[in-house]
């Protein structure tokens, strides 16, 4: 009996998605888990796959077309069968994926603040499209120095479009040319940036938003990790903390002494969350996602140091499984490897607090002899729901968090 293929819900929040190209073609034949599609949905690109087995008969909607959910997009069937090929309709009761275990603890994460800043692709191979292709030949752009924004960093026409925008020369022999910096025109929002413009207008229209600023004495973790690292570095292979491993570490421990920011709003009451599901910014080619470190409060430095690399590629990879980005607690946004000294984020919701986190700067600073000495300071600026998170308990998050990366040793026990 012939089966359809319908656009499914791959987030709690997803209402359509972007059917970025079929992977299979008409007469292939299917099996259960094959992937048949690339999805872009509200968060990222995914891979379709097979509930069903037999052939694939038809293709009802092409790549490059969004589509509501639970519309039907193509027929597996067997090979002879008689099949509907009458016009796509949207199925009033059309079931999708069951959530996975680990999505239940916790409600769905959206996109916060900061700007996105697309990963360069890999390869000696140039993955572009054949648009992307022509338009570059015809504006004498060099398709090797450009980033792709597309699935696996491909190179799609927008990325040709906006070449000289993103600081890459199409031609002539000056570092400087002279002429328009960009192709004018009308971009219209992709899937993710429309929901990260909704969330976040929510958010800051929404939410009572409060801040907490401190500066801390980078010193301490920047003499342990450099001490770690020697060690670390003689392994095989060899490991390497970030600075961001350390802050993730210590805003997790810090949650745990003060449970109380590790909780969201829900009308006429404040849940709170027994683990510290902690989300941290990722900027890709359509803007931010914010994968999730499990149970944050109960991994060493090193398990942290490894699910973060981890995490932060398949998010530029635009591999992330829903469970791997949706129903984070706490967010840390990292913008100090940026080199931004300071800001204030905007707060994640359904989430009650986001930590913001800038650049370690060496500056002149009064010593405990009251001399001036060279320091390194570090801002990290606490946003807060006022529904949730009151000023006594945000300042005392802040003072755990601040002993903890003063003392970084204590990140270690």
């Amino acid at each position: 009996m012939a089966k359809d293929i319908l656009m499914p819900a791959l987030s709690p929040s997803m209402t359509e998605g972007t059917l970025v190209k079929w992977i299979k073609k008409e007469g292939d034949a299917i099996k259960q888990g094959d992937v048949l599609a690339e999805v872009e949905t509200d968060k990222a690109t995914m891979d379709l796959e097979a509930f069903d087995a037999g052939i694939l008969r038809k293709i009802l909607i092409q790549g490059g077309e969004k589509v509501p959910i639970n519309t039907r997009i193509g027929i597996i069937g067997a090979k002879d069968e008689a099949i509907d090929l009458s016009a796509p309709a949207k199925l009033e009761a059309a079931a999708a994926p069951p959530p996975k275990k680990e999505e239940t603890k916790a409600p769905a994460t959206a996109t916060p603040v900061p700007a996105s800043h697309a990963a360069p692709s890999g390869g000696s191979r140039i993955k572009a499209s054949p648009l992307a292709k022509k338009i570059a030949k015809a504006e004498g752009i060099n398709l090797a120095i450009l980033t792709g924004s597309g699935p696996g960093g491909r190179i799609v026409k927008k990325d040709v479009l906006n070449a000289p925008a993103n600081g890459r020369v199409a031609g002539g022999s000056s570092i400087h040319p002279r002429g328009p910096i960009a192709k004018e025109g009308v971009q219209k929002l992709s899937t993710m940036r429309s929901v990260i413009a909704k969330r976040l207008l929510e958010s800051k229209t929404q939410i009572p938003h409060f801040y907490l600023e401190i500066e801390i004495d980078a010193k301490p973790l920047l003499d342990l990790r450099a001490q770690l690292n020697d060690a670390l570095g003689k392994l095989n292979p060899p490991v390497k903390l970030s600075l961001n491993d350390f802050v993730l570490k210590a805003a997790a421990e810090a949650v745990r002494r003060v449970p109380s920011v590790n909780a969201s709003f829900e009308g006429d009451s404040i849940r709170q969350f027994a683990d510290v599901q902690l989300s941290f910014a990722v900027a890709i080619p359509e803007g931010l996602i914010t994968p999730i470190i499990r149970e944050a409060q109960n991994k060493s430095l090193l398990q942290i140091n490894a699910e973060a690399k981890a995490l932060a590629a398949k998010a530029r990879e635009g591999k992330l499984k829903p469970e791997e980005f949706q129903g984070g607690t706490f967010t840390v946004s990292n913008l100090g490897m940026l080199g931004i000294d300071r800001f204030s984020a905007i707060i994640n919701p359904p989430q009650a607090a986001i930590l913001a986190v800038g650049n370690i700067v060496k500056k002149a600073v009064v010593g405990s002899n009251d001399e001036i000495i060279a320091g390194h300071r570090q801002s990290i600026t606490l946003s807060c729901d006022h529904r949730v998170v009151d000023g006594a308990v945000g300042a005392t998050y802040l003072k755990e968090l601040r002993e903890l990366l003063e003392k970084p040793a204590l990140l270690l026990l």
